[in-house]
């Protein structure tokens, strides 16, 4: 057979400790959920507002399906933009605080498309180490030249900009939360250099959106930059519960990524049904502030509670909380045992961090109890004292 090649690496991956195999919900996504078989916690899925199973997400999508059927049927250039497409992205702009917005069918699609469509032969582009494999694709989607600097670090990105001199076009591109760590980028910093060189901004907002920021509008809220960062992505899979990635900032970007952004271009438009709940998520957030309040109140609690118990809860400063196990086999063995006390916590370990930075990474939402959290807290102390990580 000629894919016989991938047993072999396949057996590379499990000698690595990089295979896995997909859990399987056999419940909606919630704060408790029936995972392979067993009820458990659910403390690793996006779901930061809960929104993922809300009741008014839920109607809203199926009168979208009542009125406009299920699928677009086409690409958006041809036949598959809606009035409901067009509503939506300018209630998004609004929200975002630009003067436009467009919908990609996921955040990779949004950050591939949109840094190959802007940047090419003779331009820079200078990323964080840390930004997220999307990011990373987009760039080596393109011939501009590269630059990589210490996560966080200004003066190594000033030195990067200074370097980058005469190039047609230079790009700083960050994540705005780190996923593997929950800490927040220096944003302000980043921006204040970029207008020093002339240098576009870019900003991955997918797990500050819903999170950081006025009514959860992201991390340019957080840092007061409305403005002043040139490409805004953000997704709708993480906080808002639903699907989707998008792009916001000044009319001619969306303009032109409608006409070059290859990702956008040779895919469907997004169901009306889709669109409709990411509608009602942002009118939601609004609306409705007590799922943000209680979202952070949660995060403060299991982050001071772990703390606590003495466990190492790394430099988050959002509801990505990593519980630092150093080992991958303490942090692989930690996962399995959690588990078994009834709580979901996927292990992060080397090659995804360094060897010596494998962990648990926890992830809050706003519809976990004070029971549910007590729970999982007490799942902790326990693996953590059988395990020998605390005392």
């Amino acid at each position: 057979m000629a894919l016989d090649f991938l047993k072999d690496e396949i057996n590379s991956l499990k000698e690595q400790n990089l295979f896995t195999t997909l859990p399987v919900m056999s419940t909606e996504q919630a704060a408790r959920v029936t995972l392979n078989g067993k009820k458990v916690i659910m403390l690793c899925s996006n779901n930061y507002l809960g929104f993922a199973n809300n009741p008014r997400i839920r109607e809203a999508a199926k009168r979208a399906i009542d009125k406009w059927g299920f699928g677009t049927g086409a690409v958006r250039q041809i036949a598959g933009t809606m009035d409901i497409h067009m509503d939506f992205e300018k209630q998004l702009a609004v929200y975002k605080e630009t003067k436009s917005a467009l919908m990609f069918t996921a955040g990779i699609a949004a950050n591939r498309g949109t840094i190959q469509a802007l940047f090419d032969k003779g331009d820079v582009i200078i990323s964080d180490e840390l930004n997220h494999g999307s990011i990373i694709d987009g760039v080596r989607l393109t011939k501009a030249d590269r630059k990589i600097y210490q996560h966080g670090n200004m003066d190594e990105l000033k030195q990067a900009l200074e370097a980058s001199k005469g190039a047609r076009r230079i790009l700083v591109v960050t994540d705005g939360v780190f996923s593997m760590d929950g800490d927040i980028a220096p944003l302000d910093q980043i921006v204040e250099l970029a207008e020093q060189y002339g240098a576009v901004t870019m900003v991955d907002d997918a797990h500050g959106d819903g999170v950081l920021g006025k009514d959860g509008r992201g991390i340019i809220s957080h840092y007061k930059l409305e403005g002043r960062v040139d490409i805004d992505m953000g997704t709708f899979s993480k906080a808002f519960g639903c699907i989707g990635g998008y792009i916001a900032g000044e009319p001619e970007l969306t303009d032109y990524l409608v006409n070059r952004a290859r990702s956008f271009i040779f895919t469907t438009g997004h169901p009306p049904a889709t669109i409709a709940a990411c509608s009602e998520a942002l009118t939601m957030i609004q609306d409705e502030p007590h799922h943000l309040k209680q979202l952070w109140e949660n995060r403060n609690y299991l982050k001071e509670q772990l703390q606590s118990l003495g466990f190492d809860t790394g430099n988050s400063k959002t509801p990505i909380t990593p519980v630092m196990l150093g080992e991958s086999s303490v942090a692989q063995r930690f996962s399995k045992a959690l588990f078994e006390h009834g709580v979901w916590a996927k292990p992060i370990v080397f090659p995804l961090v360094a060897k010596d930075k494998a962990r648990i990474r926890t992830m809050v939402t706003a519809q976990h109890t004070k029971e549910d959290l007590d729970e999982a807290l007490d799942a902790f102390k326990k693996v953590g004292r059988d395990l020998k990580v605390i005392s």
